[in-house]
């Protein structure tokens, strides 16, 4: 047992008096590639970081749930799995009581627990706190409960957690990269019939380097924001007659942009759709560059992304804009930010020799804008949710 382990495994039996009896993890994600194209049916590349969401469990028969986070100052929150109801908040405590409601609701018979958990995914920096704190309440549920659940049906109930528990209408990639993912590669998820491949993706042996930039400004996705735009892309698709966004081909875009004007759709609406159907078509030309081994060439895909994120969908924000500006000028091969937005955090593609280059100069243009010294670290891709004890 590692050190990290027995700490955890301490800590669990100091506060719940025995010992735990298991501990998993599930780790947060960076998105390289296709933003607000999952709830459209539509396609995403990301891939899991080092960083996980751990929980060392034990089951209970009485029915009781008790949880507790090292992360968070407070005491071990008390619930009953027979009384979880939807949007009755909790805090950080819904995410992990949402997938024991969505667990039961689906028809599994979960008689409570003990979890202890903790956290090394930054929190509100767009990398997936949430969605570890889900998916790996699920994995260990599932584990210890039997339940006989695969990664992407532990996925789809975790989303439903944050659905219809938390609130917040996220699409399914965030927990499919947390339950999926593979160490050294990239996952190329179609969130419609969730097929998916593992895209090989090692940078490091082509001189590349990934930089996840955390901006440290805060964003709350359950503010409206990202449910409007939700609403907005559902409108376009309702007045375009097709089931999703996702079934708008990228070459009948210029079309379907005029049809929409000539309806009196909403601005909002035919920008919203000009960028969900533009970044489906990236993903597809980042797919096609790993698969021909020409990573480098993906860096302008990965900034017109930005751009897009930025003008049409204007979910950036001005420390975002600087990390992709200050990143491209210094020699960055391309960058973008990723996740919900509204803060959160940026990845930056770079030639391996200048990646100390590139991080002076985004620090230098944040200290000169007079904004916080955002973290920045390298996306090394890394394991899905595992059991480590």
């Amino acid at each position: 047992m590692t050190e990290d382990h027995a700490e955890l495994t301490a800590s669990f039996t100091a506060l719940y008096g025995s010992e735990p009896e298991g501990i998993w993890a599930a780790p947060g994600r960076v998105n390289l590639i296709g933003e607000y194209t999952d709830f459209n049916d539509g396609f995403v590349m990301p891939l899991a970081l080092p960083h996980t969401a751990r929980a060392a469990v034990a089951r209970r028969t009485d029915g009781e749930l008790r949880l507790h986070s090292t992360d968070v100052p407070g005491g071990v929150v008390r619930l009953r799995v027979d009384g979880l109801t939807p949007n009755e908040g909790h805090g950080w405590a819904a995410y992990p009581a949402g997938v024991v409601w969505a667990l039961r609701e689906a028809g599994h018979e979960v008689t409570g627990a003990d979890i202890q958990l903790t956290s090394t995914v930054p929190t509100g920096a767009g990398l997936s706190s949430s969605a570890a704190l889900e998916v790996v309440t699920a994995l260990a549920l599932n584990d210890l409960f039997g339940l006989g659940l695969d990664a992407a049906e532990l996925a789809v109930l975790a989303q439903r957690a944050e659905n219809a528990f938390v609130g917040v209408p996220c699409g399914v990639m965030d927990q499919m990269a947390s339950a999926c993912c593979t160490e050294g590669h990239a996952l190329h998820l179609d969130t419609r019939d969730l097929g998916r491949r593992q895209v090989p993706f090692d940078l490091a042996a082509r001189g590349l380097r990934l930089l996840v930039v955390d901006t440290r400004v805060k964003h709350a996705l359950g503010d409206g924001a990202y449910a409007e735009r939700r609403t907005g892309c559902e409108e376009g698709a309702r007045l375009l007659g097709i089931p999703t966004l996702r079934d708008l081909p990228y070459e009948e875009l210029g079309a379907a942009l005029d049809r929409l004007a000539e309806l009196g759709a909403d601005e909002s609406v035919v920008r919203y759709v000009r960028h969900v159907v533009g970044d489906n078509q990236r993903v597809e030309q980042v797919i096609a560059l790993l698969d021909a081994g020409d990573v480098r060439a993906a860096g302008p895909v990965l900034t017109a992304g930005h751009v897009s994120l930025r003008d049409d969908l204007r979910v950036s924000c001005v420390e975002l804009d600087l990390v992709v500006e200050a990143a491209n000028a210094a020699g960055a091969l391309g960058a973008r930010m990723t996740g919900g937005g509204f803060g959160g955090s940026a990845v930056v593609l770079v030639e391996e020799e200048r990646a100390d280059t590139v991080t002076k100069s985004v620090l230098e243009a944040f200290t000169a804008a007079g904004y916080g010294t955002p973290g920045i670290f390298p996306a090394v891709p890394s394991a899905g949710a595992r059991r480590l004890v």
